[in-house]
């Protein structure tokens, strides 16, 4: 059973916040690294409202408590923007591009649980920290690249619901669209119900999409061997430019920039001990939280890839690539008349998931880098119809062929903006003025520079590739 918040919503939390809730002092601030004090809590209306036993108890009941922020992290890195490049490399190269899969879940176990550490530690979520950090025009130049790129993200959600609306339903693009909206409504009434039910609908949802693709599995009936197989790294990827730039993409769309803005003020829901003791074992948990949910997501991603290896690979369909291919293909080619629809509904199930968190993201990135007062619905609606206006245009005018070239773009544009949610992450988690007796170690801050490093790099190979301006000639 999950424990209960420990006290209830504001009337105003967009002002005032939760009662009783442990807030930084001014004096705690003044030599602590930031350049600015920051007074104001992440997500002021569900800060600190999961409680935390205390000493004696369990390490089972402690567990539970902190699990939750992981599972809300996940759905980011299984949502409808991977589909398209699991589902490219998997029917053009078999199960060669698992390897990246796994590389990526690796790199997304890594920054996430920096990310965690920093609001922990910092008490400030990854906007605030930035907003604390650099001057106000830089600050604000980051807010700017943020919301372009949550839009971004936001849009191939909205998309990918729309579609699996469409596919399940028959329902219009466009009404396919209009009806994702109400995902800001279910947000708000979750959130004022407690964020524990937040996270409960989430897993449900992640479990939804789990049940779905192993059923796919199973029909499928993947070589073992080839899986094994491609697990392992092999020198083709980097040699041959077509896959690479697939790989490229499975890495783009995997590692999400909001999902760092995200962890680092969700784990904050938890009314922990603000000792350095509490502190270490918040730490603790929420990463075992993360690590466990993101082995999830690597299972969905590798199953999407591995499903389309089995099927269309083998089946001598190698140019599938768009989620409505996919769907169509499935059945007839399996002999199978539900693993369309198991399909589809689990593209729909991530698409609600990614979007409610998509939201989440919006809001504590709006308040983070301005300390915008503004009302939660308010600041949801803005963030939705930001995503909503661009997506109803192209179902509109060039229906489906529209909304596929619509989810390439929101993939480039969130290359573009990831670097600059990583470095500053990297930059201020290894930063002993700012992180004290919890900075990375040497070996850590090594592997966070290098995978910082490895993300811009690949990114601008995409982005080069993107507009005709190769960085990579490898053997077509």
């Amino acid at each position: 059973m999950l424990p209960q918040s420990v006290n209830e919503p504001a009337d105003d939390p967009a002002v005032s916040g939760p009662a009783s809730v442990p807030v930084r002092s001014a004096a705690a601030g003044e030599n602590d690294g930031w350049r600015t004090h920051n007074e104001r809590p992440s997500l002021s209306e569900s800060f600190c409202t999961v409680k935390v036993p205390g000493k004696g108890a369990s390490l089972w009941r402690k567990f539970l408590a902190f699990s939750g922020p992981g599972y809300l992290v996940a759905v980011g890195y299984m949502d409808p923007g991977n589909w398209a490049t699991s589902l490219a490399g998997g029917s053009a190269f078999g199960y060669t591009l698992l390897s990246v899969v796994l590389l990526s879940n690796l790199m997304a176990i890594l920054l996430q649980a920096l990310s965690l550490k920093l609001g922990v530690v910092a008490e400030r979520d990854l906007a605030q920290a930035c907003r604390d950090h650099y001057s106000r025009p830089a600050a604000f130049m980051l807010w700017l690249a943020c919301e372009i790129a949550i839009a971004a993200c936001d849009l191939a959600e909205v998309i990918g619901s729309a579609i699996a609306l469409n596919l399940l339903f028959g329902l219009p693009l466009v009404w396919g669209v209009c009806l994702t909206a109400a995902d800001v409504l279910a947000v708000m009434y979750l959130q004022h119900k407690g964020f524990r039910l937040v996270e409960a609908f989430v897993i449900t949802l992640v479990a939804t999409i789990a049940l779905c693709f192993a059923a796919e599995m199973i029909y499928s009936r993947p070589e073992v061997m080839g899986i094994l197989g491609g697990l392992v790294p092999k020198v083709e990827i980097l040699t041959n430019r077509e896959m690479l730039f697939v790989a490229i993409g499975i890495l783009g769309a995997t590692v999400m920039p909001h999902n760092l803005y995200l962890h680092s003020a969700i784990v904050q829901t938890r009314n922990y001990d603000r000792t350095p003791e509490g502190k270490r074992e918040a730490i603790r948990f929420a990463t075992f939280d993360s690590t466990l949910a993101l082995m999830g997501a690597l299972f969905i991603n590798g199953a999407i890839l591995v499903v389309a290896a089995a099927v269309f690979h083998r089946g001598g369909k190698s140019g599938v690539a768009e989620i409505q291919d996919a769907y169509r293909l499935l059945s007839p080619m399996l002999g199978v008349g539900m693993a369309s629809t198991l399909f589809a509904v689990a593209l729909l199930a991530s698409g609600q998931n990614s979007t409610l968190t998509g939201t989440l993201a919006g809001q504590i990135v709006m308040e983070g880098f301005l300390n915008l007062r503004l009302r939660p619905w308010l600041r949801r609606m803005i963030t939705r119809f930001i995503a909503l206006v661009p997506a109803l245009i192209a179902a509109g005018f060039y229906g489906q062929s529209g909304t596929a070239k619509l989810l390439i773009w929101s993939q480039v544009i969130l290359s573009l903006q990831l670097s600059f949610a990583v470095i500053p992450l990297v930059q201020f988690t290894g930063s002993r003025a700012k992180m004290g007796e919890f900075v990375n170690p040497r070996w850590l801050n090594i592997l966070a520079w290098a995978t910082a490093l490895l993300i811009l790099a690949l990114n601008l190979t995409l982005l080069g590739n993107f507009f005709g301006v190769p960085l990579w000639r490898g053997k077509p």
